[in-house]
Formats: structure tokens, C-alpha cells, sequence
């Protein structure tokens, strides 16, 4: 009765906060451990799936080690999404709809597990691995969406940043992004890790296209942020915190961009494309926190006069 007790008390805005940041953090270890599996021929380390081999327990050799130890991270990461749905339906000034996002972060990692599955029935399929890939994207999009709710309900709610056309073109950036990213997926499908030491089916389309395709992709989506953060210097005083946002993710996409050359000239090691995914997945964070924070900023994120502060947790009427 007691633990009944404890799990229907309310929680506190900055203990959720917390909690998101920590499950935002769990989904990105997902994704990277993903893309080890991969990078390292790991992905039919397990055979029989759900089994691993003729056991639930991994044999004690690489490949069966690296895939089981990523289906154990894929399991903290079902958890860290339920907890964080479980709680978010008991944070005073949370907003109703998203704590359905919360449920639909929590729904797209368990619909990771038969889509594992289905991965490895079809001997890692590029178009299976690839979804496997863009679902976990998905996921972390709705979980930053819950972080910047939980951060809005600790601190308060801000009126949206800038005029209203530079926030839609931040949202066709968001989508720029989006193309960066499966266009990255496209050349990792069609590159030199097909994630297995078996002959695993290709894409069939040349590394060299699937490269040209998405370094114009990234280059669209890389104006198209000088194009809003050139508009966010004028407003650095109004929104300091967003206008950092920003530039947090202009450096990570340069870090990006220098990776991605040097791995493209080095026929792509293993190593240099992890380190390409795991930012890839952290740019895509960003892109969706900064676009988030122009529509629905915190008010930890904006320098206003207190007088214009209506109450802590409600929204700033807009000007």
C-alpha cells in the first residue's frame, strides 16, 4: 500500500525536469549503441531472436556480447520513457497533450523491440536497419518536446521568440534537418558497414550519389540556420538562452561537417562514423529543442522584465 501511495504522488516540475533530461540522455545512448552494433558487424550477433543463439544470454564472444549489451541499453531506455510518462501525468502545470507525448515517446521505444526483430529475420535489411534507425530519431524529437514542457513547468512560460515568419522557417529547417539526416542514413546503407560479416543485401546506389545527395542536403540545412541565427543575434537580448541554443548547434554541425570529411577521405572507418551518427542524432536534438524554443520557450531561455512575468507555469500573452 505504501508503494501504491508513493507512485500516485504528485511530482514536482524540477524533479520531472530531471527525469527528462535523463531519458533524452538514455535515448541517445540508444542510438549510438545502435550504430556500434552496426559499425561492428554486430548485428546478427544474436541469432533466433528473441533468444540469443540457443540461449536467452548472449555467448561469451564480440559479436553476441555487442548486440545483447545494446538490447540491455534499448531496455533502460523503455524504462526511462515509461517512468517519464508515468510521471508526467502527476507534474502540477504540465499540459495535458503532452502527457500523450509522453506516452508516444514510451510506445515508439517498445515498437523498437518487434522492429528489432523484424531486423534481424530479414538478415538487416538497409531499409529495415534504416527504420530501426529513424524510428529511435522519432523518439527522442517527442522526448525533447516533454523536456521543454517539463522545463516550461518549472521555470514558466515565455511568449514565442521573434516574428512569427522566421519561427515557420525554423519549422522548414526542422524539416531540412529531417532530410539531412535520412539522406545520412541512405549513404551509411549504401556504404562499407552493412552490419554483419555475412553478405548482407545493399541499397544498390552508389556511395559516391547517396555522399553528393547528402552533403547538398546538409549544406541547405546549414544556410537555413545562418539564416536564423543571423535573425537571433537581434534578438540576444530579449533571448539569450535561445540565441546560445543556437549556437550550440552551429558548433556541433561544423564538428559534424569536419568529421564527415575526414571519414569520407578515409574510406569511412568504423570509428569516425560512429562519432558521425552519435552527432548526427545530437544535431537533430538540438534542431528540434531550438525550433521548440522559439514557439514555446521556457522562461529560463528569455531575459524579460518582471512586470511582464504573468505567473510562474503560464504563458506570456504574445506581442
Amino acid at each position: 500500500m505504501r508503494l501504491r501511495a508513493r507512485v500516485r504522488e504528485p511530482v514536482s516540475p524540477r524533479g520531472f525536469l530531471q527525469l527528462a533530461v535523463a531519458t533524452v540522455a538514455t535515448l541517445g545512448l540508444v542510438v549510438a549503441s545502435g550504430a556500434f552494433v552496426r559499425l561492428t558487424g554486430s548485428g546478427l550477433g544474436c541469432e533466433n531472436w528473441p533468444r540469443c543463439g540457443s540461449t536467452p544470454f548472449p555467448a561469451l564472444s564480440f559479436h553476441p556480447m555487442v548486440e545483447f549489451g545494446n538490447r540491455v541499453i534499448a531496455v533502460g531506455g523503455i524504462l526511462a520513457s515509461l517512468a517519464t510518462w508515468h510521471a508526467s501525468r502527476r507534474v502540477a502545470g504540465l499540459p495535458r497533450w503532452a502527457v500523450y507525448v509522453a506516452l508516444a515517446a514510451f510506445l515508439g521505444t517498445v515498437a523498437q523491440i518487434p522492429l528489432g526483430g523484424i531486423t534481424v529475420i530479414l538478415d538487416l535489411h538497409p531499409l529495415a536497419v534504416m527504420s530501426h534507425f529513424l524510428l529511435a530519431l522519432v523518439v527522442v524529437a517527442l522526448s525533447v518536446a516533454v523536456t521543454f514542457e517539463a522545463w516550461s513547468a518549472a521555470t514558466g512560460l515565455a511568449a514565442p521568440i521573434a516574428p512569427r515568419w522566421l519561427r515557420l522557417v525554423a519549422l522548414v529547417g526542422a524539416g531540412a534537418c529531417a532530410l539531412m539526416v535520412v539522406t545520412g542514413a541512405v549513404a551509411t546503407a549504401s556504404g562499407p558497414h552493412p552490419g554483419a560479416d555475412q553478405d548482407v543485401h545493399r541499397l544498390g546506389l552508389g556511395i559516391r550519389d547517396t555522399v553528393y545527395v547528402h552533403v547538398r542536403a546538409t549544406a541547405l540545412f546549414g544556410i537555413g540556420l545562418l539564416l536564423v541565427g543571423w535573425q537571433l543575434v537581434r534578438a540576444r537580448r530579449e533571448a539569450p538562452g535561445v540565441v546560445r541554443l543556437a549556437l550550440a548547434l552551429f558548433v556541433v554541425l561544423l564538428v559534424q561537417m569536419l568529421v564527415g570529411e575526414i571519414q569520407y577521405r578515409n574510406a569511412l572507418p568504423w570509428g569516425l562514423v560512429l562519432v558521425h551518427v552519435t552527432l548526427a542524432a545530437a544535431i537533430w536534438a538540438l534542431t528540434v529543442g531550438l525550433v521548440y524554443a522559439l514557439w514555446r520557450p521556457p522562461l529560463a531561455l528569455v531575459a524579460l522584465p518582471a512586470e511582464r512575468v504573468e505567473a510562474i507555469g503560464e504563458p506570456l500573452r504574445s506581442r
